[in-house]
């Protein structure tokens, strides 16, 4: 009996060791290196595509955007890609593969539902295209950092990356953010108007349009009154909302500085980007 009693306390030991060992190597940390975004621009299959895919490389869309990441030290490499969707028009990141993809169909009803002419708001033709697309490649980078550098979110995962992204959009030269902010509050008012609101819509995982509309202007305003003042004044934004952006802006800066800040490699930084990129400015 001692000696059964004996060989199960030592293959115990013995599963308890391997189990140890196995859950060290497990948990061993990854390295994080800057430099770690790839790009690919897939040949579309639809012909109707051809020009949208061919103005993206001529424009190099993916280069400025994998240039704009690369200071970001990250565990693994993260694929940038535009591709044809079968006919979806989306954009998502792939925890899989660690890939984020904008649809060539995206970016045609993009083009479809620019306005003819520049709106009273300032937004041209170009920008209701460019400022969109720059928002949907943020947006869904924000998923991938969140996934890839394990940052906790409260609230929903699709509100902290619109919130991410409209931070990014707001550290542009001055002009750029103010046409790409422009813009993308043209997109989602256009998209407001068209919504009907049955019960379901309630129930997605994004803010209904009219909401991200307002979120983004009170951001926008949060972190620079003067150069959106007119956001309030015009009534685009509500006062009762306007507010309190100031208070929402802090609570986003205060959030990137923490948790997304520490990880962009200055060196890397200061080499490739002006200086307000990607690098949290307080609040004017």
């Amino acid at each position: 009996m001692r000696v059964i009693m004996k060989s199960y306390a030592i293959l115990l030991i013995v599963i308890c060791t391997v189990l140890m060992s196995g859950q060290a190597v497990a948990e061993k940390p990854l390295i994080l290196k800057p430099n770690r975004v790839e790009i690919s621009y897939t040949k579309p299959q639809n012909p109707a595509h051809q020009n949208i895919f061919e103005l993206l490389k001529e424009r190099r869309v993916l280069e400025r955007f994998r240039d704009y990441l690369s200071p970001l030290r990250l565990p693994r490499t993260l694929l940038l890609k535009t591709e044809g969707c079968k006919g979806e028009s989306n954009a998502w990141y792939e925890d899989s593969d660690h890939s984020v993809t904008v649809c060539y169909e995206y970016i045609e009803e993009l083009q479809s539902n620019a306005p003819d002419k520049t709106t009273p708001g300032g937004v041209t033709p170009q920008d209701a295209v460019i400022g969109p697309l720059i928002e949907v490649f943020l947006h869904e980078v924000s998923h991938a950092l969140f996934d890839l550098l394990k940052v906790p979110i409260l609230g929903r995962e699709e509100d902290a990356a619109d919130q991410f992204a409209a931070y990014l959009m707001l550290r542009f030269d001055i002009d750029f953010a103010r046409h790409t902010i422009a813009a993308v509050a043209y997109m989602y008012g256009r998209e407001a108007r068209s919504q009907k609101l049955e019960l379901e819509r309630f129930a997605d995982v994004h803010g209904l349009s009219a909401q991200r509309l307002y979120n983004i202007l009170c951001l926008a305003y949060g972190a620079d009154q003067k150069l959106f003042a007119d956001v309030v004044e015009k009534g685009y934004l509500p006062k009762s909302r306007a507010e309190g952006c100031a208070d929402e802006y802090k609570q986003i800066y205060y959030a990137v500085e923490k948790l997304i800040y520490p990880n962009i490699d200055e060196a890397v930084r200061k080499k490739v980007q002006p200086k307000k990129l990607l690098r949290p400015v307080a609040q004017k």
